[in-house]
């Protein structure tokens, strides 16, 4: 089986190719970034692999809260308007999510929304690559491996 299944991944600004879909959606571990915040019930639970894919590389709930909440703090992107309270915990919704596109608006207020988009998914590809490198389990660390090399491959061109 192929690393990235092709119905799997997506082209979009700033992250460029092979953006992977949401974990709910059959992503791959680097799309954890796009995952919302431990402890809460969700809508579409039924369908929520977060939990179960923390658990395959080894890191809990408490650790993957704290890595986003970090990035947060780091890139400015506290926001009382989206949930969570941190952009870092917003997902993909390429056609638009109307309080994450008001907060990305606060937040760059002199850059258009294609601009703005491509920060967006430029920042979620940031702190894909730091969750993944935080996984410490040694398991979890030969199952992200080749998933790392995919961020130093998209680097080159």
């Amino acid at each position: 089986m192929a690393l990235i299944e092709e119905d799997k991944v997506r082209d979009i600004p700033g992250w460029e190719k092979n953006a992977p879909v949401p974990i709910c959606m059959g992503g791959d571990y680097r799309a954890l970034t796009f995952c919302c915040k431990p402890g809460y019930s969700l809508t579409f639970e039924f369908k929520c692999h977060r939990d179960e894919t923390l658990r395959e590389l080894g890191m809990n709930g408490e650790e993957f809260i704290r890595i986003k909440e970090e990035f947060s703090r780091e890139n400015d992107w506290d926001s009382d308007l989206v949930c969570f309270g941190s952009l870092s915990y917003c997902c993909m919704r390429r056609g638009g999510c109307p309080r994450r596109d008001m907060a990305l608006k606060f937040r760059y207020p002199d850059k258009n929304k294609e601009e703005i988009m491509k920060i967006y998914f430029m920042k979620k590809k940031e702190l894909s690559e730091r969750i993944l490198r935080s996984v410490k389990d040694a398991e979890g660390r030969e199952k992200v491996k080749p998933y790392l090399r995919l961020f130093k491959d998209s680097s080159l061109g």
